[in-house]
């Protein structure tokens, strides 16, 4: 693996630490500022909307910079923002803090994938964005856990000093280890935009969405599920997203694995076993046992889903794929923060504590529906990109179909 996608990685892993560790510290923020626990979720769920709008905004911006130098910008504004949050004075300040972070997350990750493909054979591509992600997954293993012991023992507040930490190694890391990437030739936002104009890679987006956020619509109610439901103890919660954090790791690894040789293949399998895992959860959350197994599995195969969605989007984006990447790690949180209001709903109205799995399995068992779709799109050879014409004079070449 080039020493580059460990830098990354490394990145990666701040973000991932910095975006799901609010969830076990929110009793004590909630605390800290006088305001309830649903209302301390909105750290949560502003964190995702932010996701959703700085993608494309940061990328934008990104196309009058090399991808190297706009890589360490977002690091530098990740770390600004978790030290605001870490010194917020208000509840207010804190979720600008969090919005400010999050403003970093969709275009690093998105810029992230870019450069990571170009590192690597083309044979190799999934595999390297698998490699950054990495750091994701392993976040939710180690990174996670530990902020929320460390928040939990000496202060929340500790914790997000440390996240900030990370962002400056992995700002270091990307100045000492990326080669440097000169603004690609021709880049244009008019260009970036047209990228959408191609069917498949709105099909890719909405997968996204409604896969990954068949997921969170379960995991966002993790806690209140296994304690009122699975008889697991507050503190056992911490390990259950352990477990899941280790799925990911799995499911990452082997996502880049099959992607770069049966792409579609890999997502057919991976969204079908998630909508039938998450239907199942509604029967095996009653159990330890078999819930933590579930965990595990809702983690490994809605995470396997992750490098080749993202290879999708590369692969049909048609040599402006930059913009079309971060929006797509942007559909990821739009996923997230959807489901979660979903899950909330369907609790809302009386449902149980288990009802956001069947929301859960709705929304992944729809996301296979749209890859069965999108694939038999490509067969017919309905998925071209719409002409155009950049400032350069260039045009994308016709689609090309992806195994």
């Amino acid at each position: 693996m080039p020493l580059a996608l460990l830098a990354l990685a490394i990145g990666a892993f701040g973000i991932g630490t910095t975006e799901f560790v609010p969830m076990g510290l929110l009793p004590q923020i909630a605390g800290d500022y006088g305001v309830s626990i649903p209302s301390a979720g909105l750290l949560v769920t502003g964190y995702a909307l932010g996701v959703v709008a700085g993608a494309p905004l940061m990328t934008a911006l990104g196309t009058k910079v090399g991808r190297k130098t706009m890589l360490m910008l977002l690091m530098g504004l990740f770390v600004l923002g978790n030290l605001i949050s870490a010194l917020a004075p208000s509840f207010e300040v804190m979720l600008a803090g969090r919005i400010v972070t999050a403003l970093a997350h969709g275009a690093f990750f998105g810029i992230g994938s870019v450069v990571a493909a170009e590192l690597v054979a083309p044979e190799k591509k999934a595999g390297a964005i698998a490699g950054m992600f990495t750091g994701l997954t392993v976040a939710n293993v180690v990174g996670v856990p530990l902020g929320t012991l460390v928040g939990q023992a000496v202060g929340w507040r500790v914790t997000f000093g440390v996240v900030a930490a990370l962002g400056v190694a992995g700002l270091v890391g990307i100045a000492k280890l990326v080669p440097p990437l000169p603004r690609p030739e021709g880049a244009h936002l008019r260009r970036e935009l047209a990228a959408f104009g191609n069917t498949q890679v709105v099909l890719a987006m909405a997968m996204t969405v409604l896969g990954f956020g068949g997921v969170f619509a379960a995991i966002t109610y993790i806690a209140p599920m296994m304690t009122h439901v699975a008889g697991y103890s507050t503190g056992a919660v911490t390990w259950l997203l352990v477990l899941f954090g280790l799925g990911m790791f799995l499911g990452n690894l082997i996502g880049g694995r099959y992607a770069d040789r049966r792409l579609m293949p890999m997502l057919y399998t991976a969204l079908g076993g998630l909508a039938v895992v998450l239907l199942v959860f509604t029967a095996t959350a009653h159990n330890k046992i078999l819930a933590a197994i579930t965990i595990l599995l809702i983690g490994a195969l809605g995470f396997a889903t992750v490098p080749p969605l993202q290879k999708r989007v590369l692969d049909q984006a048609h040599g402006a794929p930059t913009l079309a990447s971060a929006v797509n790690i942007g559909a990821f949180n739009l996923g997230n923060a959807i489901s979660a209001w979903l899950g909330g709903v369907v609790i809302s109205a009386g449902l149980g504590y288990t009802a956001p799995n069947w929301v859960g399995a709705l929304l992944a068992g729809s996301a296979l529906v749209l890859a069965l779709w999108s694939a038999a799109l490509e067969r017919r050879g309905d998925s071209r990109v719409p002409a155009f014409h950049t400032n350069a004079g260039t045009r994308p070449s016709p689609a090309t179909p992806v195994s």
